[in-house]
């Protein structure tokens, strides 16, 4: 914060930290000699970063009343009962806006979504699932779509570009919004780096959780969407992606915090 930048200024020049209390100390330490105060307010001015304050956003601005009443009607069922992923069936909690095409080949809700965990492809049929992955799939391609970064034991993470994988990470916010009630979906991912973290096997990458975040955030925001699939809840993950997002930042050498 800007006192915290203020005091730090003044101590790095002999002032005490009285003195130079935020943006406006610098004046109030008119006690010191002149030079003295002239070499702070210089500090102060040419090396301390302020950070713009976040703009307060609505998901639901430019929807009229009766466009929101409509929006709660629709999204307060849920229109997909489960999805399978891997060797797991997780039962959703909320409403995700998938694909009307998908959608409509099952009557509008779907029982069981079988999703490849490697490729996040949706299927309503568990054969159209083997049959994709028995061809579609080779072995080296077990992975997300994109950079591997990390790994350590059986844990990998993998960077992926929105924009250039739309598709996989389009498909992974709809499985975010199936757990998550306030996620606002964006539609253009272009904007986003994806980390998902997987468990490694013989079989290949499996993800656990991934969290996203803005290329460029002018209010240093270094999180900005966060899960870890139920099935793998309360193994540590979650602070395993908060840690890895601090971890990124200082390695960046950006100074950042999650989306509030």
């Amino acid at each position: 914060p800007p006192g915290g930048g203020g005091g730090a200024a003044g101590s790095s020049h002999g002032q005490s930290a009285a003195g130079s209390s935020a943006h406006g100390g610098v004046g109030s330490g008119g006690g010191g000699s002149a030079s003295g105060t002239t070499n702070v307010q210089e500090h102060v001015e040419y090396n301390v970063v302020t950070t713009i304050a976040a703009r307060e956003l609505d998901e639901h601005e430019g929807i009229d009343e009766a466009g929101l009443r409509e929006h709660e009607e629709v999204t307060k069922v849920k229109n997909v009962s489960s999805i399978e992923m891997g060797q797991y069936r997780m039962e959703t909690w909320y409403f995700s806006p998938l694909p009307k095409e998908l959608l409509a080949s099952c009557g509008g809700i779907i029982d069981i979504l079988y999703v490849c965990e490697f490729t996040l492809s949706f299927f309503t049929r568990k054969e159209e699932l083997l049959r994709f992955q028995a061809k579609e799939l080779p072995r080296n391609r077990r992975h997300p779509p994109g950079n591997e970064i990390y790994r350590k034991s059986n844990l990998s993470m993998f960077e992926v570009d929105g924009l250039q994988e739309r598709i996989y990470c389009q498909n992974l916010c709809y499985i975010a919004k199936m757990f998550l009630d306030h996620k606002t979906l964006f539609f253009d991912v272009d904007p986003f780096l994806f980390y998902v973290l997987c468990e490694v096997d013989e079989r290949g990458y499996h993800p656990v959780g991934y969290y996203s975040k803005e290329k460029y955030s002018d209010v240093g925001y270094n999180l900005a969407c966060i899960l870890t699939f139920p099935a793998h809840q309360r193994k540590g993950y979650g602070r395993v992606l908060i840690s890895f997002s601090y971890e990124l930042s200082k390695k960046e050498e950006k100074v950042g915090s999650p989306e509030k």
